[in-house]
């Protein structure tokens, strides 16, 4: 699978959330080839505002690989992640962070803070933006159009 079939996955998540109910934002975890998680946003269905996808998939792929670090393995995400998330990357030691919509409002990479840009940030991966982004901003749009 390439990386765009790693973003089209990880919108799949994004759409399966808004249908929940949820913000639509998706994460996939792989290394290499495998896909080892893949999820969306739970904050609602869970009560718990750090059931952000991204964490939900790091999560389950450090169980899945039995560690901590998810050093060589990749995130693709339809949505800049939030500070909270870019810590997690960071401490996850993820290589290489793909997402789709910049989020210039919650952002935490390019935006807001920019906690890779920080002395005191512990790892650095390397930050692909605006994969799928025309895709993203619209499911995102839509979903909050339907709540006005």
């Amino acid at each position: 699978m390439t990386g765009n079939g790693f973003m089209t996955m990880a919108l799949e998540q994004a759409e399966a959330a808004a249908r929940r109910g949820e913000v639509p934002v998706g994460a996939v975890v792989v290394c290499g080839e495998d896909v080892l998680a893949a999820r969306g946003n739970e904050t609602r269905q869970a009560a718990d505002p750090t059931a952000h996808a991204e964490l939900l998939a790091i999560r389950e792929a450090a169980a899945r690989l039995g560690s901590e670090r998810l050093t060589g393995c990749d995130l693709y995400v339809t949505l800049e992640p939030c500070p909270m998330c870019a810590g997690a990357i960071s401490h996850a030691r993820l290589a290489r962070l793909y997402f789709g919509a910049e989020d210039p409002k919650g952002g935490g990479v390019l935006n807001g803070p920019r906690v890779f840009s920080s002395p005191t940030c512990l790892h650095r991966p390397e930050v692909y933006p605006e994969i799928g982004a025309s895709a993203a901003s619209e499911l995102l749009r839509g979903f909050f159009q339907q709540l006005r």
